[in-house]
């Protein structure tokens, strides 16, 4: 890896795989949830995704490469975290709030991903590519808000006191 293009082409595939593997995830972690804001926040983030990954084939194409061809294998973590979470039996609100927090985890990383990205693509001068990446960055940071929101409304008040250690 000798230039920004490269590096940038190298980020942009990362980000589609990421986007793909969230894919493939969301529907199953909107069918744990028990809260219905919170299945619905996460089939309305699905929704996104899909949008996310068209735009990601969009500027790969502006850039003349294919998407594919790269594993995140940070967002393979991240699902596989997930997927615990998925995997666990107990209280629904507690299940809840574990959701929440394997979703911010990975809010946080797409929302650093997105920066960087849009990042390389002003230094590279392509302000049409820089609007993509912020369009996604602000819907990225659009759903973490909604489920900090989520979460402190809803789900951490239905938890017992109880619950909670000093």
């Amino acid at each position: 890896m000798d230039t920004l293009n490269e590096l940038f082409e190298d980020q942009i595939k990362d980000l589609y795989s990421a986007e793909v593997q969230l894919m493939k995830a969301l529907p199953k972690m909107a069918k744990k949830a028990s809260n219905a804001k919170l299945a619905s926040g996460f089939e309305h983030h699905l929704k996104q995704t899909k949008t996310q990954v068209e735009r990601l084939e969009k500027i790969a194409k502006m850039w003349e490469f294919s998407p594919k061809g790269k594993k995140c294998k940070a967002m393979e973590g991240l699902v596989e975290e997930g997927k615990e979470v998925l995997e666990e039996e107990g209280d629904e609100a507690v299940l809840d709030a574990a959701l929440i927090a394997v979703a911010q985890r990975v809010e946080h990383y797409e929302i650093s991903s997105y920066g960087t990205a849009r990042a390389m693509a002003e230094r590279l001068g392509c302000q049409e590519t820089v609007a993509i990446l912020q369009e996604t960055l602000d819907e990225e940071s659009e759903t973490n808000e909604l489920l900090t929101e989520i979460s402190e409304k809803h789900i951490m008040k239905s938890i017992p006191m109880e619950d909670m250690a000093a």
